[in-house]
Order: C-alpha cells, then structure tokens, then sequence
C-alpha cells in the first residue's frame, strides 16, 4: 500500500499547482482588466473647442471652449477632439502640428465658414506630419504663392504635408470633406494637396483658380487612398498626381475647363521617389525602380481613374506658372505613366486630345539626371468619347484625337532602348481619330502583349524631332504662351448635410 501512496499524491500535488498557476493568471487578468479600466477612467473625453467672432455665452458647459480665432482652437486641442467653426469670415492662417493629431476641423457652413488669405503669400491651413486629421466644410481663398515657397509661401488653400521632398512617408489618415478651395488672381498655387502620406480620402470637395493644380496627390507609391465627388475647373491642371499610385481611386468627379483635366505623372526630381506606378502590391515602394519592366497587358492595376465627366479642358486663360507638363487641351494626360486604369468616363469636348499617353524623359532637355520614363501597362477601357481632337491647328494630324499613345522616341535622346510597351485599349466608343489607328485591333486588350506604339517615324527635314513629339513640343509652346485672367469666385456648393453628427454634446449641437 505505501508503494503506491506517492504515485496518488503526485497528482493531487500536480493539481494543486494548476489550481495555483489558475488562480494566479486569473489575478493577472483581473489586475490588467483594472489597470485598464482606471486608465479608461482616466482618459480626457473628447473636448469640444468653438471658434466664435462675437461673446461667448456666459454658461459654459463642461468639455466646452471658446476661442476668437481658429488657430486658438487648434493649438488647445488634442485627439479625439473637435474644431468646431461658426460662420464668419477668417483673416488668420492655421496650421496643426502633430500635438493635434487625430483631431477635427469642421466648419458649420462650407459657404460662409471662410479663411480669407486676401491674396497675400502663404497658406490656409497647413497639417505637419500630423495623423488622422480631418478638415471638413469650410471655405479657404486667396492664399497665394510669395517669393519662395519653403513651408511658408506656398499657396495652398489646404495642404496636408507628410515630409515634403523626404522621400518617405511621414503621416498617415489624411481626411477632406464638403471642401472649397479657389483663387480669383493668378498667384494661388495648388487647392486641396496631399504629400507623403497614406491611407486617405477627399469627398465633395471643389478647386478653382489654381495656376498649378487644382487637386494634388504626391510623393505616395502606395497611396491607399480615395477621391470621389470632386469638382475641379478653371485651373492649369485638374488633378495632378506626382509619383503617386497603388491603391489609388479617382471617381464620380467633374473635370472641367480647366488647361487638362487628369494628370497622373512621373516627375523628377520633384517629390521622390517616382515613378508614378498604378501596379498592385507593387514592392520597394520606399526606393522603387524608377522604370520598372511591364511584360504583359494581362496585370493587376490599382490605380484607378473611372465614372468621371472630363470636358472641356481646354482653357487658356487659366493661371499658370509655366504648366508643368507644358500641355492643354487634353482631358486625361498620362506622362510617362505605368499600369494605370482609365474605365468608364464620359471625355468630351477637349481640344487636342481626350487621353493623351506619352514617353516622358524628364527633365527635358534630356541631361544627366534625366529619368526615361515610360508609358506602360496602361489599359483605357469602356469610356464615351465625344468630339475630341478638333483644334483646327491640327486639322488631319493623326496625333490629335480621342485617344493617343506615344513611345519609342528615349533612344533618340541618348536615353535606353524604349519599354513603352503593353498599353492596351478595348470597349471604348470612339467618334474621333485615335493613334495609332485601329487602336483596339493591335493594342486591343485582348492580347496578351501589345508592341511599342512609336512616334510617326524619323523627323523629315527641316524637322528637328519625330513627328510625335514635334506635336508635344508645339502643345508645349502653346500653353507657355497663354494670356491667363483671373478666375470667377465659385457659386455656393453643396454644404454637409449635419456637421454636428459624431459631434459630443455642445451648444451648437444640442
């Protein structure tokens, strides 16, 4: 009996220290669920900071501020809180650092909710490296371009700035809604401008006047990010995006009267590092090839262009600083491109051409530090093309039309042999000349691999370039040589329909 008394207590033994080690874990749960609570508990609720021009009233309730200027306001809040903005006119500029990240600025009316710049230099309101910050339903004109931009004269109305020329990404959780932003002179640079940032959103926002862009995205390989209700007129250059792609969706916007409605780009040496790539999962994104190899037209694409109206972009009096592609007349621009998605839209009406794609060795003049970019991997598909291409300067030019795609011409300029190759197009409904001709039947979509497009041959004398880029060339001189005026104030535009919803119990929201 006493041989077997050790083999029956070890397990009670083994039990009880199960038991034990339960019971302690147990503590430990509870002790963290309590640390927890009490930081919980701690937490400041979120504050709600009011920006009024007249009295605040004489009872205040708790977890409410008052403040005479906006810049007031932002500097005592902190996450979670919010900016709320009585109507009024707001002689003051703003900016929010990354001590406010996570906060909201919402104005209560987006049409007389206004920060007037009176067109000195600078901007209107200007996020650091700042996460999470949203700006919402509000007015901001008239801030214009100084001497130099550093961060100081830029002339944005709204500028999210992540780390401009970092190349890195420097924020993330950049937010836009029932925005207006415009110039009525010709020094205003950019409307509504994301750089170096990721995982964002613009909704029904507006942008006139601008001598660069109207709406811009930058310095972002992989953008993660949505724009959609915009509308975007009288300037050079609609949407401009720099060196930004990936996960990227322009939709349901209006393009229009502006020197070219769409302008996703490579650019260098401007906000690094490029190029401007549409693949999906495409990999370096901090340091990517700046002229990666497409082989196939068969291929994921992420950056998205689709169920937009691009019309008549086409105006030559629109401010500009020297346009930096040095086009007009063209409702989407694809410059030095690679794997973007262009599906679904309405291009009518834009005097040279309606989608204009091209081989981009930039800087031009080719230099040392020229990059070759090249136009590839695009796809445009199921759009309406309408009364493209009819400038009668280029009467019978097979270069203007609904649809252009170039290419083949780097080696020309010392550059590398060309890649401008598996563009495709198929679905589309054209009324107008494409080029090349029969564009759906060689580079229709349904091949697996589509050949360079070329560029019309060997320059004939007295030519000095190719015939294609002779085009680009004189398109270039003409938008040097335009005559800007100024622009028209908008009308009012659609206002949010409840800016205290998500808003916490205040006097404004009741």
């Amino acid at each position: 009996m006493s041989s077997v008394r050790p083999c029956r207590s070890a397990p009670a033994r083994a039990g009880s220290a199960a038991r034990w080690a339960s019971a302690i874990v147990f503590m430990l749960v509870l002790a963290a669920f309590g640390a927890l609570a009490s930081s919980a508990g701690a937490h400041t609720p979120p504050q709600v900071n009011i920006v009024r021009q007249g009295t605040a009233p004489a009872k205040v309730p708790a977890g409410t501020h008052y403040f005479k200027h906006i810049q007031e306001a932002v500097d005592a809040s902190s996450a979670g809180d919010y900016v709320l903005i009585e109507p009024g006119i707001y002689d003051e500029s703003v900016r929010v650092t990354s001590a406010q990240s996570g906060i909201w600025i919402r104005g209560l009316n987006r049409n007389t909710v206004i920060l007037d710049g009176q067109h000195k230099a600078g901007n209107g309101i200007l996020i650091e490296q700042a996460n999470d910050v949203w700006v919402e339903n509000l007015t901001v004109r008239n801030f214009d371009e100084g001497s130099s931009c550093g961060d100081e004269e830029c002339g944005n109305e709204i500028w999210w700035d992540g780390g401009s020329g970092s190349r890195k990404i420097g924020a993330h959780g950049w937010y836009g809604s029932y925005l207006t932003a415009y110039d009525t002179g010709l020094d205003g640079g950019y409307g509504i401008f994301t750089n170096n940032e990721v995982e964002g959103a613009w909704e029904h926002i507006y942008a006139s006047g601008f001598n660069d862009s109207g709406m811009y995205l930058g310095a972002c390989q992989e953008c993660d990010a949505r724009i959609t209700g915009a509308v975007i007129e009288d300037n050079a250059l609609g949407y401009s995006g720099s060196n930004s792609g990936g996960r990227l969706v322009i939709e349901n916007s209006l393009f229009r009267h502006n020197s070219v409605g769409v302008d996703p780009n490579s650019e260098n040496p401007g906000d690094p590092p490029p190029p401007q790539d549409g693949e999906c999962g495409r990999p370096n994104i901090e340091d990517p090839n700046p002229t990666p190899l497409i082989t196939s037209t068969r291929i994921h694409r992420c950056t998205i262009i689709r169920h937009n109206v691009i019309v008549e972009n086409n105006n030559l009096t629109a401010p500009a600083v020297g346009n930096p592609d040095g086009n007009w007349g063209s409702g989407v621009l694809l410059t030095g491109d690679y794997a973007d998605l262009v599906e679904a839209n309405v291009i009518a009406g834009n005097t040279n051409d309606g989608v204009l794609g091209l081989e981009y060795p930039n800087p031009f003049p080719p230099g040392p530090e020229t990059i070759y970019f090249q136009l590839a991997g695009n796809r445009i598909s199921d759009n309406l093309f309408i009364d493209n291409g009819h400038n009668p300067t280029y009467k019978g030019n097979p270069y203007a039309g609904d649809l252009t795609l170039t290419g083949g011409y780097s080696p020309l300029f010392g550059g590398p042999e060309s890649h401008s190759e598996d563009n495709c197009a198929s679905d589309n409904l054209f009324t107008d000349a494409t080029f090349p001709a029969k564009i759906e039947g060689t580079w229709g979509c349904q091949n697996a691999t589509t050949p360079n497009p070329g560029y019309g041959g060997l320059p004939v004398p007295p030519a000095e370039f190719p015939p294609a880029v002779e085009y680009l060339l004189q398109l270039k001189v003409e938008a040097e040589s335009r005559h800007p005026v100024d622009q028209p104030a908008p009308p009012p535009q659609p206002t949010m329909p409840d800016p205290c919803e998500g808003v916490p119990r205040n006097p404004l929201c009741p």
